[in-house]
């Protein structure tokens, strides 16, 4: 029972957590600051009441308008507090059962709210913000240093040799297409992700990005969303790549190792 209550928990945090994240996408886009400050419908600029910022709840009492205008609700709102709710309880799902520290499971939760925010921004106005991935790249560092000094953990060397050859790697991508096929941007969510997930699943984070990417390229071609020239960004694919490594990186591999495995 207790697992239960910590379950609902976990998953109402991220849903509370969610709802911050949009507000924070919001006013990455309009200069405001996320600090101080009541929301607001970014329509009529009524301000809202507790009653019409209950994470994804809210949205569906309202069925999707504003209260006061009437004005649609982006379906953004309702999915960015679904999926960090869902990441959060992944995350919990997974490091609880391998006795990690409470700060271990704190880290996992900032990094990937810093991630969420990355998707949806990059998604939205194809760019990865210095003021978003700076911050996520210093805590992770500090953390990857807190790991080494306290707990003497050599994945610490893992982690910045997998961060540093990432980037290196999307660098040489960026000078050898002048920026045409992958942005400054991806180079830093690309160290971001390194020092995140250590080796080898920087490796399979970036194969599935790269995989998952051309699919849904070649899909939008298909059905004539975007053509050959169209720019695609893809801060959203290396995202989905890193929680992919993140939650099923051992299945992964060990699934496509035992297809070499001689019987």
């Amino acid at each position: 029972m207790a697992d239960f209550f910590n379950h609902i928990f976990i998953f109402l945090f991220g849903l509370a957590v969610g709802s911050f994240l949009n507000c924070v996408i919001y006013r990455l886009e309009t200069g405001g600051t996320f600090l101080r400050g009541r929301s607001f419908c970014p329509h009529c600029k009524h301000l809202l009441v507790l009653r019409d910022l209950i994470p994804v709840f809210s949205f569906l009492f309202l069925k999707g308008r504003c209260r006061y205008c009437r004005k649609p609700i982006s379906l953004q709102y309702p999915l960015v507090e679904l999926a960090t709710a869902i990441i959060f309880l992944l995350i919990f799902w997974q490091f609880i059962s391998t006795l990690f520290p409470f700060i271990t499971i704190l880290y996992f939760f900032i990094i990937a709210s810093f991630l969420i925010v990355i998707f949806v921004y990059d998604l939205k106005h194809y760019i990865i913000l210095d003021r978003v991935i700076y911050p996520a790249v210093v805590i992770a560092f500090l953390y990857n240093i807190y790991q080494f000094t306290i707990h003497h953990q050599q994945s610490t060397i893992n982690n910045f040799l997998s961060a540093f050859g990432a980037a290196i790697f999307f660098l040489i991508i960026v000078l050898v297409s002048r920026e045409k096929w992958l942005g400054v941007g991806d180079v830093k969510l690309a160290f971001l992700m390194g020092l995140f997930l250590g080796w080898p699943n920087i490796l399979l984070a970036l194969f599935l990005a790269f995989f998952v990417g051309a699919a849904v390229g070649t899909g939008l071609i298909i059905f004539d969303k975007k053509t050959l020239k169209s720019e695609i960004p893809f801060g959203p694919f290396l995202v989905t790549g890193t929680f992919l490594a993140l939650f099923w990186g051992n299945e992964l591999i060990g699934w496509y190792q035992g297809l070499f495995l001689v019987k």
